[in-house]
């Protein structure tokens, strides 16, 4: 599924974000960012040692990345130009903050990937893994995120700042929420 949203295509596809090509792939790290498992375990798998090597020398300038906020590196062997690092909410119920935190982590990953030179991004669903965010409430969070970045005046730099913003699901729940969110 396709959509166009100020100048911007959105995009809606099932499949393994390791093999999307584009210029930023984020990753739902952790906050150590030395990878782990989901999404973060793929990533660091498929991209290779460059990526780690990467992660650990902004973890040694930096204790890592905080919850909502977002870092960028190499992407390694992946066919992307960078990864940003984002690190997601652990779903608690919800009235911890946790919606402001997802919403950070998809606005931070398109400042970070803008700042590095991408014009094309693709997110993961962040936090709905083993940090327990349940999937509808995320994709709305990021949907709403997304929207919120693409209609600020000037964009990010001051221009049409991305040509294509992707989310790239790996189930069939995931991808039909995102669809219906898109197509209101």
């Amino acid at each position: 599924m396709e959509t166009e949203r100020n100048g911007v295509c959105i995009k809606v596809l099932r499949g393994d974000i390791t093999k999307y090509q584009t210029d930023a792939i984020v990753n739902a790290a952790n906050s150590s960012l030395l990878g782990g498992g989901g999404v973060d375990g793929a990533i660091h798998r498929a991209g290779g040692p460059a990526i780690l090597e990467e992660c650990r020398a902004i973890r040694d300038r930096q204790g890592g990345c905080d919850t909502g906020d977002a870092v960028v590196t190499t992407a390694g062997r992946l066919p992307a130009k960078m990864v940003v690092h984002t690190v997601g909410p652990v779903y608690q119920g919800g009235s911890r903050g946790e919606e402001k935190l997802l919403q950070s982590c998809y606005a931070r990953s398109i400042e970070e990937a803008v700042s590095a030179g991408a014009r094309r991004i693709a997110f993961p669903n962040i936090s709905t893994g083993i940090y327990g965010y349940p999937k509808k409430e995320a994709a709305e969070a990021a949907i709403g995120a997304v929207r919120g970045m693409l209609e600020r005046p000037g964009g990010v730099s001051g221009e049409t700042f991305l040509d294509e913003i992707a989310f790239v699901c790996y189930d069939e729940e995931n991808e039909r929420l995102y669809r219906e969110l898109l197509e209101r």
